[in-house]
């Protein structure tokens, strides 16, 4: 029987793996263009959060590495710094669009509410881990410059040339750097 777009299963095939996940301890490869990785543990990585209305992440950063803006529809977020400084901010809705943000160390949370976009980046010398909450099994993610750049099929040029107040010429080698 299905449930909130993923299927339960009959009450006498559930097992101890259906409620387990391992790897957290592993940090994750930063060797990227972001310095960046997240190990995420939402309802396709454990079938018994289906219903339950959490997941969690675990964030790593290289020195230097960022979590691109971007938003989780269908969740807030609450992150805790356990190791490194973060720089941690989300962007209010229209018409401030205010900047709320912050530099956390290893111990302290940060809150960001739901579909706001949002961000973290390492700002310590070494690597930095921060653990993620959010209250949604399957919160989604959608990374704001990916979506604008990179959708597919692409904006037309003239659409996001007008969205960057740029000319055409600057919004066509945008797009043109998302394959």
């Amino acid at each position: 029987m299905p449930m909130n777009g993923f299927a339960c299963k009959p009450p006498q095939s559930v097992t101890p793996n259906d409620f387990t996940f391992s790897g957290l301890n592993k940090p994750g490869d930063t060797a990227n263009p972001a310095g960046f990785k997240v190990t995420l543990v939402t309802v396709d990585q454990i079938p018994g959060l289906n219903t339950q209305g959490l997941s969690m992440g675990r964030l790593d950063f290289g020195p230097g590495g960022v979590n691109a803006p971007h938003i989780h529809p269908r969740a807030s977020e609450m992150l805790i710094v356990m190791e490194g400084s973060l720089e941690v901010g989300f962007v209010t809705t229209l018409p401030e669009t205010k900047l709320i943000t912050k530099v956390l160390q290893a111990g302290e949370a940060f809150v960001f509410p739901q579909a706001l976009t949002h961000y973290q980046r390492n700002v310590g010398k070494g690597p930095a881990v921060a653990i993620s909450a959010l209250d949604s099994q399957n919160p989604g993610t959608q990374r704001v410059v990916a979506a604008v750049l990179g959708s597919n099929p692409k904006l037309p040029v003239e659409v996001v040339a007008k969205a960057l107040q740029a000319d055409n010429n600057v919004a066509a080698q945008l797009l043109s750097k998302f394959k």
